[in-house]
């Protein structure tokens, strides 16, 4: 499974989003993973390959600073999310203070994950790394 593209969206209720038919084509069941991404976004993964490599992450040396902070950050804020029959999905709350500024928000295929982001700040990632 590769997750790519980029999609435009928009809220279709309080945190309510819709997954790209692309991006739910390759998750396996209805059900997978977000989390806190490493920038200014979330990450989604499929339910399996989270457990997988949730499971690879812990099997780390806790001496080891730089797994100590991917662990706080990936499994604080974690959280297994259903997708409805009309392909939405409900952020929640913990993690909604990631896409604040507006109604719409990008959804993009990243390989092995993907990720939500709000707009602007997607906008503006694009524009530090010299895209737009």
């Amino acid at each position: 499974m590769v997750f790519f593209g980029e999609y435009s969206v928009s809220f279709t209720g309080q945190g309510r989003i819709v997954l790209p038919k692309k991006i739910r084509e390759l998750l396996k069941g209805n059900t997978f993973v977000i989390t806190t991404g490493f920038d200014s976004c979330l990450a989604g993964f499929d339910r399996d390959d989270w457990e997988t490599r949730a499971k690879e992450l812990l099997s780390v040396s806790l001496l080891d600073k730089e797994n100590i902070y991917k662990r706080r950050q990936l499994f604080s804020s974690a959280a297994y999310v259903d997708i409805d029959e009309q392909g939405r999905f409900v952020v929640p709350k913990n993690l909604m203070k990631m896409l604040t500024a507006g109604s719409r928000a990008v959804i993009i295929g990243v390989g092995d994950h993907f990720e939500v982001w709000d707009e602007e700040k997607w906008s503006e990632y694009k524009s530090r790394a010299g895209e737009e």
